[in-house]
């Protein structure tokens, strides 16, 4: 089980504009993540808490999964959530 759930997170988010069953399964995470970083909250606490990584352990790894889901958190603020205002996926 995930930080967020039952859907695993995968260690590269979604790329793309369209939004995915992925993206639906980790709004939350999204949401947290973006508000994490923009609190200024260190990749060691955010890995611990919303991926479940000790970043000391496996600094790249969480680096990777921090940088591409933030990416993806940014797009679904900036895009996506007009997919979502629209109902679909595409």
């Amino acid at each position: 089980m995930s930080a967020t759930g039952t859907t695993p997170i995968s260690d590269l988010a979604p790329q793309g504009d369209d939004l995915t069953d992925y993206d639906h399964a980790h709004m939350t995470l999204y949401l947290r993540l973006f508000d994490a970083a923009e609190s200024g909250a260190s990749l060691q606490e955010v890995s611990q808490i919303l991926f479940g990584i000790d970043a000391d352990k496996e600094p790249e790894r969480a680096r990777k999964i921090y940088d591409s889901h933030l990416a993806r958190a940014r797009w679904m603020t900036e895009h996506g959530y007009r997919k979502l205002l629209e109902g679909g996926n595409g």
